[in-house]
């Protein structure tokens, strides 16, 4: 029987706990929101004591289920001050699982720096001081010559101790390297806060206990080959990863560019994921890379520089839009040298490239100019009195700047998906409780909508973010959802369930789950003070029309207001 590890810095104590019955059925996303609705002041400081720091797996973790190792990480938000769950691929979670542990709760706040180690029935806090200041791949490094290689380790690097509120939570891969983020959102400066410098994870090997492991079996297989035999899931992706959005979305006129003042970059060639697996195929690099133990998928890469040596992994649609076309970078090597410094600092891609963009805008640098983007992360790592300010994320660095068009929700950067141009993701935007996050709901290949146009939109964006919240509870890469939308298909996930959990899942009762954890994070945000009026984006999006479609958001605030609207 899985349980919860509660960790209290301010004692020291590390006590393991059974699991009470109403917290059975929440996993990933959802138990984050259970857990903070029900043990933190929703007006608490994010980086005081009263806040808690969620580490936990997903329903499915631990078992065969395709797809099912994403980890989440979630408290209140220091950037957003909302609710805020990120999730992760990389090993840990199925060690989680493995080990029994559902979810690690850290609460309080330490004077001194703690390694957090959990074995199988046994967890201690040990002083991290030899450990700080090492930024994510040198403290991996240390700590699997401390504590053996197979070790997995969840970690922060300097921007994390330092409190950025731009700052990750990393995860180490099947590799051993700490290149999957829990990016968004700062978390990395709630564990900083605690003085928790790292998780290390025992291996261990446990069995999962089916009510009916047959029946299990013969859905996850189904639900498999379902998986791997949809066009998205099992061909775009592996071929070309992530980044093969890079072409889709620029010639949907809503890839954001040089700060969202178009939706096409010029360059978009040289940055897509065609080029990606040339330039990878010439130097020994990989894609088609799973980023976690159980991905059936493999969407993810290892990219190598041009000499051949690995440089990083995991360069993603995201963070090429939002470092490449959004700030007019046209060099696919330099991004991956920010996609590394950001891993290794500890920083959210999308909100660094954001803030980059911003500084851009406001003259400190060109568009364009790949190395004085570099100089300004330098900086960030450096701790200069700008890299500070930058490390505060883009709403916060826009106002000093002095900029007017800066693009985030409730203090959180849009990500690489024009909302003027891709209407359902902007109504995802400005709804989702966590901030601006395309990937509670991202509208973009929805057939049953125009995308520039503005009926339906809210209805999708509704639709898509229950299904998304439905799938982090279960600890599935979303992606593996596509093959979804067949309910022959959709009904293996409740096979699963049924022969894994026992009695009767229905459609309902599985996606009540997303309901209920989007109930839940509405309600904690409305505690802290968060009303309708913060579910809109920045007013440019209403007045700049976006070329080349000259479209803008024209969706008024009664019209997003029906977003996730539930009833009693």
């Amino acid at each position: 029987m899985s349980k919860f590890l509660r960790v209290n810095m301010n004692s020291g104590s590390v006590n393991f706990e059974d699991i009470k019955e109403d917290y059975l059925y929440f996993g990933g996303r959802g138990l984050v929101a259970k857990l903070l609705c029900d043990e933190v002041d929703p007006k608490a400081d994010p980086l005081g004591p009263d806040n808690k720091l969620i580490i936990c797996t997903g329903l499915l973790a631990g078992t065969s289920a395709p797809s099912s190792g994403r980890l989440s990480v979630g408290a209140k938000s220091p950037l957003t001050g909302t609710i805020k769950e990120a999730n992760a691929g990389g090993i840990a979670a199925q060690m989680l699982a493995r080990l029994g542990v559902k979810a690690v709760i850290v609460e309080g706040s330490s004077a001194a720096w703690y390694i957090l180690k959990i074995g199988r029935d046994q967890a201690e806090l040990i002083p991290a001081d030899k450990y700080l200041g090492m930024n994510n791949y040198a403290l991996v490094a240390a700590l699997k010559a401390d504590y053996g290689d197979k070790a997995g380790v969840i970690s922060i690097g300097g921007a994390g101790e330092r409190g950025y509120r731009n700052s990750t939570v990393q995860i180490t891969d099947s590799e051993g390297r700490p290149c999957r983020a829990a990016a968004r959102g700062g978390l990395g400066a709630v564990m900083g806060s605690k003085k928790l410098k790292a998780v290390v994870l025992e291996p261990a090997a446990a069995e999962t206990s089916y009510a009916d492991k047959e029946k299990f079996t013969a859905a996850m297989r189904g639900y498999s080959k379902a998986v791997k035999s949809h066009p998205l899931s099992g061909e775009a992706l592996p071929a070309l990863g992530t980044a093969v959005l890079v072409n889709i979305v620029n010639s949907m006129g809503a890839l954001p560019t040089r700060n969202f003042q178009s939706g096409t970059f010029e360059a978009a060639e040289q940055i897509s994921g065609e080029q990606l697996a040339k330039l990878q195929g010439e130097r020994g690099g990989k894609l088609g890379h799973p980023c976690h133990p159980g991905c059936v998928i493999g969407c993810s890469n290892i990219y190598n520089d041009a000499d051949g040596n690995y440089l990083t992994a995991g360069l993603e649609y995201e963070t090429i839009g939002m470092n490449g076309s959004n700030c007019g970078i046209s060099d696919l090597d330099s991004i991956a040298k920010i996609d590394r410094l950001c891993d290794d600092f500890g920083l959210d891609t999308m909100e660094t490239g954001a803030t980059i963009a911003v500084c851009m805008e406001a003259g400190k640098i060109p568009f364009g100019d790949a190395q004085g983007a570099l100089g300004l992360l330098q900086e960030m790592i450096d701790g200069t009195e700008m890299g500070r300010l930058l490390g505060q994320g883009t709403q916060v660095t826009g106002e000093k700047l002095g900029v007017t068009r800066i693009p985030t929700v409730k203090g959180q950067s849009l990500a690489a998906y024009d909302p003027r141009a891709l209407k359902g993701t902007g109504v995802t935007y400005a709804t989702c409780p966590m901030g601006a996050d395309h990937t509670a709901g991202n509208s973009l290949g929805n057939p049953t909508v125009d995308p520039v146009k503005k009926e339906g939109q809210v209805q999708v964006s509704s639709t898509l973010q229950v299904g998304i919240a439905t799938f982090d509870n279960l600890g599935m890469c979303i992606f593996s959802g596509f093959c979804a939308e067949d309910p022959a298909n959709g009904g293996y996930l409740l096979e699963m369930m049924a022969g894994l959990y026992g009695g009767e899942w229905t459609p309902d009762r599985l996606f009540g789950i997303g309901v209920q954890t989007l109930m839940l994070e509405k309600d904690f945000n409305a505690r802290a003070g968060f009303t309708a009026a913060d579910d809109k984006l920045p007013s440019f999006f209403y007045t700049e029309a976006l070329p080349p479609s000259n479209s803008v958001f024209d969706l008024g605030e009664d019209e997003v207001a029906a977003t996730l609207q539930f009833g009693g």
